[in-house]
């Protein structure tokens, strides 16, 4: 074997090597590319989750200003209900005293 027949079959292997390469590549590529339809979908649904997101951002901040307003108004209820009872309180012991000034005036 000539120094000719061994470059020129070496050249060649080294060009179906070369050749296979090039072509599992593009194989791989066409296989595992993203079409624009995908890319299209993928950036609808992540419009929708973003919009989603604010959605969901308003209802806790709406469910919060409420909860506060919510609070509030039992605090005062309860405020009510305490001066209320006080009120109770006091017009039954004016009552029991009265009960008792027309019992002790009546028995004279």
């Amino acid at each position: 074997m000539n120094q000719f027949i061994f470059i020129t079959a070496t050249s060649a292997v080294l060009f179906l090597a070369f050749c296979l390469g090039w072509f599992s590549h593009w194989l791989l590529h066409r296989f595992t590319r993203v079409s624009a339809e995908d890319v299209d979908q993928l950036e609808k649904i992540s419009h929708e989750l973003h919009h989603a997101e604010e959605q969901r951002d308003q209802a806790v901040i709406y469910y919060q200003q409420r909860e506060s307003e919510l609070t509030t108004r039992l605090a005062q209820t309860e405020h009510d209900l305490a001066v209320a009872m006080d009120g109770l309180r006091n017009a039954r012991e004016e009552a029991e005293e009265l009960r008792t000034y027309i019992e002790r005036e009546s028995s004279f």
